[in-house]
């Protein structure tokens, strides 16, 4: 087993992993269950025109934002909590850290949930089991948590069997949904009114954004940025536009709201297991993942596998007391406000501090970087507010965040040329 994931230190070029297998990783991020569900509510819900440019539109600016974190974890080789901490300080990033780790957790847990929601209608479905379904979400929990405690290298391996099988059940998904019509006249069934393009936009963007933010943490182990930015267009392009139209597709085709029932109606019983049971595992292992990272770095003595066992355990039991039924908009909120961080970074990394990110500068990190807190504070008020519809700027919450930290930070770090030449 792996012990060793860097979570305080730059992965050595020795450890690299081939990009393809890390993009194999974050494609689970579009072939999911959340994906397809967000395909089908813009079918029924957005005009064609809405339909087809927002998905465009909102994938591309994923794969912006995915270009830039990978790019950043790839030349840095440092994980996204690591970055946090170069930028905003080692006392500053670390109750953002935490709160990330317990955010993590937070949706480790709602996922267990939604997986044994999904699960026990399948089985009835399938095998007319009504049993008990707590022994099948703690098996999920163990082996989700197993799985990270071996490390990236058992999740690429996992994936590169189960994104194959989840392609194939999209296309099955497809196939049949055309058996009604070609995609043009099916699209022609979509309202002539209804969502605007900049709500459907917002719709692609907010539900896998923090993906994009926490990209770092894998595309650290690829070689050569063009890999990562490769690993950006398949994860947030290519297969977010292919995933999402083919739920649009399948919902205006059957005229099925639900994805299960619409599965099971199509005969795809087999197929909506394998995308349940296959991208539940492979998202909250990454999931994990992460939040063992982020705590590593806030705590920089503890160990991985511990770190790795007690956060799996902790969602795992939140999700046996129905505790994360209580917490759902708390866990939303603590998502949106750690969206701002990776603008600051970005910013901080490609445009004021490169050399702060390598060799010596890692052992010199200030405290508190008080210009990134403040930044981060703005950007994560215009989160909170654009998703309340308070305040909207581009129409994107999460955008409008992003944009106003980086200006903010920019505006807050910037010095004159001739105040920084008279400071060397």
């Amino acid at each position: 087993m792996d012990s060793d994931e860097f979570s305080t230190s730059p992965v050595p070029l020795e450890r690299s992993i081939p990009w393809w297998k890390i993009a194999l990783t974050n494609v689970l991020f579009s072939i999911c269950l959340p994906t397809l569900i967000t395909g089908l509510d813009l079918g029924i819900a957005a005009p064609r025109r809405n339909f087809l440019s927002g998905i465009i539109v909102g994938s591309l600016i994923l794969t912006f934002i995915g270009i830039l974190t990978s790019v950043l974890g790839s030349r840095t080789r440092l994980s996204s909590y690591m970055l946090a901490r170069i930028a905003f300080g080692t006392h500053g990033s670390t109750v953002l850290n935490l709160a990330f780790a317990v955010s993590l957790m937070g949706w480790f847990g709602v996922n267990i949930n939604l997986f044994g929601d999904a699960m026990a209608r399948l089985l009835v479905a399938l095998w007319g089991y009504t049993g008990p379904i707590w022994p099948v979400e703690l098996l999920a929990g163990l082996l989700m948590t197993l799985t990270t405690l071996v490390g990236l290298r058992a999740i690429n391996a996992l994936s590169v069997i189960v994104v194959p099988v989840l392609a194939v059940v999209c296309l099955l998904m497809l196939l049949e949904s055309l058996k009604q019509g070609s995609v043009a006249s099916i699209l022609g069934r979509a309202p002539l009114a209804g969502m605007s393009f900049g709500d459907t936009v917002s719709s692609v963007v907010g539900g896998v954004i923090v993906g994009a933010v926490i990209m770092p943490d894998t595309c650290r182990f690829i070689e050569r940025p063009h890999g990562a930015v490769w690993t950006a267009v398949l994860t947030y392009f290519v297969s977010n536009v292919i995933v999402t139209v083919i739920g649009g597709v399948a919902a205006l085709a059957t005229g099925r709201v639900e994805i299960l029932n619409l599965m099971l109606f199509m005969g795809l019983g087999a197929g909506a297991f394998a995308i349940v049971l296959g991208g539940s595992w492979i998202l909250n292992a990454l999931n994990l993942y992460s939040a063992a990272l982020s705590i590593g770095v806030a705590v920089p003595r503890s160990r991985r596998e511990i770190t790795t066992l007690v956060a799996g355990l902790a969602g795992t039991l939140a999700a046996f007391l129905q505790i994360l039924d209580h917490f759902l908009t708390f866990l939303f909120y603590l998502s949106i406000v750690f969206v701002p961080i990776a603008s600051i970074i970005i910013v901080d990394f490609f445009l004021l501090r490169p050399a702060a990110y390598a060799g010596a500068a890692l052992e010199s990190i200030k405290p508190v970087e008080t210009a990134a807190l403040i930044a981060w504070a703005g950007g994560a008020c215009v989160a909170v507010l654009g998703s309340a519809g308070v305040l909207r700027l581009t129409g994107i919450a999460a955008v409008d965040a992003m944009l106003v930290s980086a200006l903010l930070y920019g505006a807050l770090r910037w010095r004159p040329a001739a105040a920084v030449s008279e400071s060397v």
